[in-house]
């Protein structure tokens, strides 16, 4: 698998452009400290190459460099956070 994946400021979600089709994960703003991860998508033709967790590490990277904290509305970044406990510092309650 090649692709990196990036931050999408202006469309609130990190990105993942592979085979010609884009996994994403959107967020909202809250607070200026606070980052709600609301959702994941990853196209069928990406499932099962570990997509959604490659977004979601990056994504949680991304707020730990800003030092903010994470709200993981997503089932999927709820999921990720209770499997991968490095992140644990990261998330606060809705």
């Amino acid at each position: 698998m090649t692709g990196e994946p990036l931050k999408n400021e202006l469309m609130h979600r990190y990105e993942l452009h592979l085979e010609g089709k884009i996994a994403l994960l959107a967020y909202e703003l809250r607070n200026n400290d606070t980052v709600v991860l609301t959702h994941t998508f990853v196209p069928p033709e990406l499932r099962g190459k570990n997509v959604a967790a490659i977004l979601t590490k990056f994504a949680l990277d991304d707020v730990r460099r800003q030092g903010k904290k994470v709200v993981p509305q997503c089932s999927y970044a709820a999921a990720f956070l209770e499997r991968n406990k490095e992140y644990a510092d990261l998330a606060v309650q809705a």
